[in-house]
């Protein structure tokens, strides 16, 4: 069987054996793959420094119908993130990316749109602008959700149905954990929401404009780990409820 060669990231691997690794990887023209990477952790590896977390390469695989693992024949490395690594921050982004990438991410369905989304981020981490961590995090977490088509609507509220940004009469829009979407303030007084959090009128619009504009054109903002805080808390939550468990990276990324 002939060797396929496709671009790809790779999301995470996991030691098999003595000397091999399970490799999770995202190509551009398949989607989500796993394969197996015989002696990739030997000193002579193969595979070199190519599959270390979201690095950029063109992989070589085998792939048999009656396996759902590939075998990996060697990669090419054609952009590294080991820049990244000395960044405290940038790192934990880079953990987080790979996390919700293998998380969200079906299996064999192609998407180049969630590619080249990782590019995008990538290249916003790799831009050295102050507070770049929390602009990629947030914008990518936005677009996974929106690629996946499981992106509650932003305006309307869960439970009664009603507009939150009617200009006559804007509503306060409320989240909570384990419940998909907004609910306005009579809707989370009657249905006893708990715990729940406030996702502000200023991150509902910074949201609705990260779906329409390039992540470039907030660049410029003030950005910190506070900005859109509540915004990246809400598109963590809505994530962990369709994948049902939380995400390892998010606390650490909160904290960083």
């Amino acid at each position: 069987m002939p060797a396929r060669v496709s671009e790809a990231f790779v999301i995470q691997t996991y030691p098999l054996q003595e000397s091999d690794l399970i490799v999770s990887f995202l190509t551009r023209d398949s989607g989500k793959m796993r394969g197996v990477a015989k002696r990739a952790r030997r000193p002579k590896s193969p595979f070199g420094a190519g599959l270390e977390r979201l690095s950029r390469v063109r992989i070589s695989y085998f792939q048999k119908e009656t396996r759902e693992l590939v075998n990996m024949d060697g990669c090419e490395m054609i952009q590294s993130q080991f820049a990244l690594a000395g960044d405290y921050q940038a790192s934990v982004a880079l953990d987080f990316l790979a996390e919700i990438s293998e998380q969200l991410l079906p299996a064999g369905e192609a998407n180049e749109k969630f590619f080249r989304l990782v590019a995008t981020a990538l290249d916003h981490l790799r831009s050295g602008k102050t507070g770049a961590p929390w602009l990629a995090t947030t914008y990518f977490a936005l677009w996974s959700l929106r690629l996946a088509g499981l992106l509650p609507e932003l305006h309307v509220c869960l439970g009664c149905g009603g507009w939150l940004d009617d200009p006559a009469a804007p509503d306060r829009a409320f989240f909570q954990r384990g419940r998909n979407g907004l609910f306005c303030r009579q809707c989370r007084r009657a249905m006893d929401l708990n715990g729940s959090w406030e996702l502000s009128a200023v991150s509902r619009g910074l949201a609705a404009r990260m779906l329409k504009e390039p992540v470039a054109n907030f660049a410029e903002m003030p950005w910190t780990r506070d900005t859109a805080a509540d915004l990246r808390r809400f598109l963590v939550q809505q994530i962990e409820t369709q994948i049902e468990r939380r995400l390892i990276t998010a606390p650490i990324l909160d904290a960083a």
